[in-house]
């Protein structure tokens, strides 16, 4: 049967979910396992954003422009040169494309055949008063979950309306690779595509109102900032946007920066500053539904929205925006509307990744969020040329710091910007979900030559010079 023309078998539903990615289906398979009948309700493309627009396409050119820098890079070990290029940018695409479908297929769409509980129901839905509709028809549920997703947004930027603006998922479409491209934002999606784009060829200028990944670290931020400019990504900070105009060779963007007024000129030009819930058209005011100013679906700690039976997860609520958090939350939802509310959210050991080079990423409270909560704080940063994985790979390039509480010692939070830094983060969110000390950390025994290893140097760095230290001595 072919997901996207299935008609559903019951007229009743224990469960409606509305929308067809990660939350969404995390949500109905969580219900299909608990034995009740459920209606899954997408409109567009099936799989949600990670699969098609965001985590796989952003992730496999990621790579492709890491294979081309590390051949260039091969020359910091001696007696090595390399070199690569971007040979034809069409087959690239094409392959991520290719990608992106078969995953679709596989982890989507053949999956509804395999739970006999859902229903996949193709409209569009929207709210009524109490009764929900689809396609203008009435479904009739127990309890719904709303799990619609978010769209990239565009900066009120004045003539923004009028230019040709790329977002993160029409970028990543682009049948040429762009000789120039303006970046306007520098969060995560921003500072990942400006350094996939200047690493395949593209002259890329980023942009952004306050600093680089604004919720790091800002030694964090200060040091990425650092090695992307090293790469010739020309990044201005701490502006203001006066407004934005085409012409025949591109765009220019006007700002002020530093109380002067300049123009940036780029042949194309990306916005990757947040992402809007989608929920508009659903009338979810009218059912009693509340959104905050930005339209994404308030919910509680046990995904309530503040209509009785309905729930809401993932990105349309406007929190926590990652993939694995959506299908977290989906899941809770979906247990607790067939049950008894009494799943919370818990987001306080939540590691999460920027797929930069070196990357980023994070867990727990950074030291201004644990002093904003009233917490007496001590930190710890180790250089990564403290690290003899860095050493040896002859990258030393970024930092590991740590946050305790300075009365009971308790891990508190800790970045790591690191080339391997992704692989390293679970540790850390490990130990703060099990309330470990730093010394508890430091005194844990790691593998020798590994990036992680750096988490128990930062662990020491507390109460001793880890560069005084031999190898393995710690």
């Amino acid at each position: 049967m072919d997901a996207y023309c299935a008609i559903p078998r019951q007229s009743d539903y224990d469960l409606a979910v509305i929308g067809a990615g990660s939350a969404g289906f995390s949500a109905a398979i969580t219900a299909a396992n608990l034995g009740v009948r459920v209606v899954l309700i997408g409109h567009g493309l099936i799989g949600g954003t990670c699969v098609n627009i965001g985590c796989v396409p952003s992730k496999t050119m990621i790579r492709a422009a890491e294979a081309v820098h590390g051949a260039r890079a091969a020359a910091r070990f001696p007696g090595l040169a390399g070199e690569a290029s971007v040979t034809n940018w069409s087959a690239l695409v094409a392959g991520k494309d290719g990608l992106v479908s078969t995953l679709r297929q596989k982890k989507y769409v053949d999956l509804l055949s395999d739970y006999e509980g859902v229903d996949y129901l193709e409209g569009r839905a929207r709210f009524e008063g109490e009764t929900l509709l689809v396609d203008g028809q009435p479904l009739h549920a127990g309890k719904v979950i709303i799990a619609t997703g978010a769209v990239p947004a565009i900066p009120d930027i004045i003539g923004i309306a009028d230019v040709p603006i790329l977002t993160s998922t029409t970028a990543l479409k682009l049948n040429e690779r762009p000789r120039s491209l303006l970046v306007i934002g520098g969060g995560y999606i921003g500072c990942e595509l400006a350094q996939m784009f200047a690493r395949m060829g593209t002259e890329v200028t980023l942009v952004t109102q306050s600093r680089l990944l604004s919720e790091a670290e800002p030694e964090v931020s200060e040091a990425l900032t650092n090695y992307l400019r090293g790469e010739n990504i020309a990044i201005r900070t701490s502006l203001n946007y006066i407004g934005i105009v085409g012409h025949d060779a591109g765009v220019a963007l006007t700002i002020i920066a530093g109380g002067r007024e300049e123009v940036i000129m780029a042949d194309q030009v990306v916005a990757t500053t947040g992402r809007t819930p989608n929920t508009e058209g659903m009338c979810l005011a009218e059912a009693g539904i509340r959104t905050d100013a930005g339209g994404a679906v308030i919910i509680d700690d046990r995904m309530r929205t503040t209509r009785a039976g309905v729930y809401a997860a993932g990105d349309v609520t406007g929190r926590d925006q990652f993939v694995y958090m959506a299908a977290y939350g989906a899941k809770l939802a979906a247990k607790n509307a067939l049950n008894d509310d009494s799943l919370v959210y818990d987001n306080g050991a939540m590691p999460w990744v920027v797929f930069t080079d070196p990357q980023v990423a994070g867990a727990g409270l950074t030291q201004a969020r644990a002093q904003a909560a009233g917490y007496d704080v001590k930190t710890s940063i180790v250089a990564l040329d403290q690290v003899p994985r860095a050493l040896a790979a002859r990258d030393t390039r970024g930092l590991i710091k740590l946050v305790a509480d300075k009365r009971t010692d308790r891990l508190l939070g800790g970045q790591i910007l690191a080339p391997e830094g992704a692989d390293s983060i679970q540790t850390l969110a490990m130990a703060l979900k099990a309330g470990m000390t730093a010394q508890s950390l430091g005194e844990t025994i790691f593998p020798y030559l590994t990036t992680v290893e750096g988490l128990k140097f930062a662990a020491q760095t507390f109460d001793m010079d880890v560069a005084k230290l031999s190898c393995c001595a710690g």
